[in-house]
Formats: C-alpha cells, structure tokens, sequence
C-alpha cells in the first residue's frame, strides 16, 4: 500500500458528543497523512469535548458546526459537501446520532449533509461509541439494523474499557482500524 492511500479523496468526517471524540482528531490526522482532504463537521455537543480548532489545524480546512457556517457561499452548504465527499464517516457516532439518521432527521450539520449523500456511490461509515448498556438497547440495535438496510456501512463498536468505568462493547474503534476500512470502501 502506497504511503498516500486516500490521495485526491475528500473525506466529509463528522464528530458527535461523545467523550470518543478526542479519537476523532487522531483519525483527522491518519486520514490527512493518507493523503484525503478532510471536511471535519461538528455537532454543538462534539464541540464541548475537543475544539473546532483542533480538528482546523489537523485537516488545514474549515471546520463546519452548524448548518449555517459560511452562508455567504453561494452553493448549500450540505448539498456541497455531500456532492465532493467521495467517503463520509461519522465518529464517534452517539446513541443519539443512530437514532436520528435512522428516522431520516436532519437537524444539525453531520445529519443534514448526511441526509444530501447518495449512498449508491459514496460510502458512509459509522463508527458506533457508547456505553455498553446503550449500545445494547433494543431500540439502538434496531437502529443499526434499520440503518444496515439502507446502505451504512459499520466498524465496531469495539469491547474494552469504557470512560464510565464500565467494560464491554461500545468503544469507538481506534482510528488506525477506522483508516483500513475507509481505505477499502473506497476499493
């Protein structure tokens, strides 16, 4: 495998709240040193666990936290990010998130542009991060479930050591893991 993997790919990386999201600045970093233009979009709850500056300086791009970031642009913000992504991936992606892609809402910048991409010829992966007994709701399961049929793609959760102090299945998968099988949606 080449050193630059991803080289010419644009990558739409969205972060959730969870307190997975400091891993998500060192998958911004695997993913720019592998060559891909990293779009980093930011729930208002992400931003409470790692700054927009962080994710800024690791991709050198503009980082996105709310639907109205750079409304000057004259193109819609989602529509044009989800039209250049030639891969999205959302991690950590919260019990939260699940739940609102599974019920086709799109009320903050990683679900609205997520809404606006063809899943017939851009991947999306998801990166599931939660508790070990959230992750084991029914209503979680049947969300993954919901969103295996419409055409997400999966990595983890991984078991281990939870911040909660808890152990079991819900830790985002590490990044380098998350970098191998972005590298292979993208084939």
């Amino acid at each position: 495998m080449s050193n630059q993997p991803m080289a010419g790919k644009h990558v739409v990386l969205g972060v959730c709240g969870g307190i997975a999201a400091y891993k998500s600045a060192a998958l911004t970093s695997k993913l720019a040193q592998a060559g891909a233009r990293v779009t980093v979009l930011m729930t208002p709850s992400a931003t409470r666990f790692v700054t927009p500056l962080t994710f800024q300086a690791l991709s050198a791009n503009p980082v996105y936290t709310t639907p109205w970031d750079h409304a000057e642009n004259s193109d819609p913000q989602h529509i044009a990010h989800a039209s250049r992504a030639d891969l999205a991936i959302v991690a950590p992606c919260t019990m939260d998130c699940l739940a609102r892609l599974a019920l086709g809402r799109a009320d903050d910048v990683v679900t609205l542009v997520l809404s606006a991409i063809d899943r017939r010829s851009t991947p999306v992966l998801l990166a599931p991060a939660m508790n070990e007994i959230m992750w084991s709701q029914p209503a979680t399961q049947r969300n993954v479930e919901l969103l295996k049929s419409d055409g997400y793609a999966f990595i983890g959760p991984a078991e281990g050591w939870q911040a909660c102090r808890a152990v079991g299945p819900g830790r985002m998968s590490e990044p380098e893991s998350i970098l191998e099988r972005a590298i292979a949606l993208l084939g």
